[in-house]
């Protein structure tokens, strides 16, 4: 296949990207998001050099409250560390700008992209800017008043990073498989992405309360199914949003949903073409919750936060492989049943 290239070129940016969310959540908990205090997209991308240029940067970043409140007094050799976290993220983001580009222009100049094909990728290109931007925006929120960034901005920041994660991936999937013609029917699984990515957003809102640090017990929280701090006197609908009982017991309710979504779908799919993929999600559905449970209970540790995000993007990833199959043209001589008991000739055919 001619575009079999551009299809790999997709995935290795599918990795990249995965690997900035990652660095963006090791930046997150280690509190190094507000270390580097101005938005400068090209001369940024250079380092201090020099042991006056670190103080500057220092300096900058004693102006803030979150200076002031957290971290006074820290060392200039504390501040590198967290400064390096961040210029990390952001030096990986520019990476990722250049990796998609230059490839991009390459496969056109070689004729590899058809005009339809070349639109979306241009568009993936724009929403990868589009994300330095929103980046920014959030950081921008906690330079001022704030001693951290806004969770609103945060969750748009990471509910971006996997649309366009999502996004390279589906349309690489498109990029190796056969033309096809009838379709399976499974609207839960089609639906399945969208839930998952919704669990990943409530997941957002934990990680900007820190959410996670607190009512480290499980399946209660403190000895209440619902806290009660979750309905409050007066409450507001932005109490949803804004309150570590909600936001986390908001979480484990989107985990149970998702997980119960998986494993019916598994059910659904048991002995169908889709068995595998479907299978998949379900056991990967389940290992994610459990892993969320486990880091709760251990209080959150950096390293298994990270593995809970990562399970995250794999989960996430399989949901949207499950759905992109459900357009694969089947022949059936002798269909399986409604119970999955027999199944004589069963072939997967492009329509093409």
């Amino acid at each position: 296949m001619r575009q079999r290239p551009v299809a790999i070129w997709l995935f290795l940016m599918c990795a990249l990207v995965a690997l900035m969310v990652m660095v963006g959540g090791a930046t997150r908990l280690t509190d190094s998001g507000l270390s580097i205090t101005e938005w400068r997209p090209v001369t940024g991308a250079i380092p201090p050099l020099s042991e006056a240029m670190w103080l500057d940067e220092f300096e900058k970043y004693k102006t803030i409250p979150e200076y002031e409140q957290v971290n006074w007094g820290m060392s200039l050799d504390e501040f590198k560390v967290i400064y390096w976290w961040e210029w990390g993220h952001r030096f990986l983001g520019r990476l990722i700008g250049i990796a998609f580009f230059v490839p991009f222009v390459a496969f056109l100049s070689m004729g590899l992209l058809t005009r339809h094909l070349a639109l979306k990728l241009f568009g993936l290109f724009l929403l990868g800017g589009a994300q330095g931007a929103l980046g920014w925006w959030m950081v921008s929120s906690g330079l001022s008043e704030r001693i951290d960034v806004s969770q609103y901005r945060l969750a748009a920041h990471l509910g971006m990073a996997m649309l366009l994660f999502g996004a390279m991936f589906w349309v690489g999937l498109g990029l190796i498989s056969t033309q096809r013609k009838n379709s399976i029917q499974s609207p839960l699984l089609a639906l399945l992405p969208v839930f998952v990515f919704g669990q990943i957003i409530l997941g957002a809102f934990v990680a900007g309360l820190r959410a996670g640090l607190t009512y480290n017990t499980w399946p209660l929280m403190d000895g209440r199914f619902v806290p009660r701090g979750y309905f409050r006197e007066n409450a507001r609908f932005n109490d949803l949003f804004e309150t570590i009982e909600a936001v986390q017991f908001n979480h484990r309710i989107g985990a149970y949903l998702v997980v119960s979504l998986a494993v019916t779908v598994a059910w659904q799919h048991r002995a169908s073409l889709l068995r595998t993929p479907a299978l998949a999600i379900g056991a990967v559905a389940s290992s994610q919750m459990l892993l969320g449970i486990v880091t709760l209970l251990a209080g959150t540790p950096i390293w298994m936060g990270l593995a809970h995000q990562f399970g995250a993007l794999i989960l996430f990833a399989a949901t949207i492989y499950g759905a992109h199959g459900l357009g694969r043209s089947i022949s059936i001589s002798n269909p399986v049943s409604a119970s999955g008991m027999t199944s004589r000739a069963l072939t997967v055919e492009p329509s093409g």
